[in-house]
């Protein structure tokens, strides 16, 4: 058998100026179909009953459960370093074709 070596690529992000200040975001609405999960990143505000989408982030099932890996290992690497993360009246989240996260 003949060896094959694992071949990494390097790819060169680009972050534009108006990416870089990132949007502030306290609620994340997930849904999925077959085919894709969709990420409606919103943020709730005191006095405002109206929540807009500030961004909409649409991957294939394969990429959203990479991207649960990866938050799972960032989410362990910054408890190591600064202790626990603690969820406040978060003890379940709810299950169904669309969770909230807030």
């Amino acid at each position: 058998m003949a060896d094959q070596k694992e071949q990494h690529q390097q790819i060169s992000i680009e972050l534009g100026e108006k990416e870089a200040e990132g949007i502030y975001s306290n609620l994340a609405i997930i849904s999925h179909s077959p085919a894709e999960f969709v990420v409606d990143f919103t943020r709730i505000l005191p006095n405002l009953p109206k929540a807009k989408v500030h961004a909409r982030i649409i991957m294939t099932p394969q990429h959203a459960k990479l991207l649960t890996h990866a938050l799972h290992d960032n989410i362990v690497r910054f408890e190591e370093e600064y202790g626990e993360i603690v969820l406040e009246g978060h003890n379940q989240f709810p299950s169904g074709p669309t969770t909230s996260i807030h």
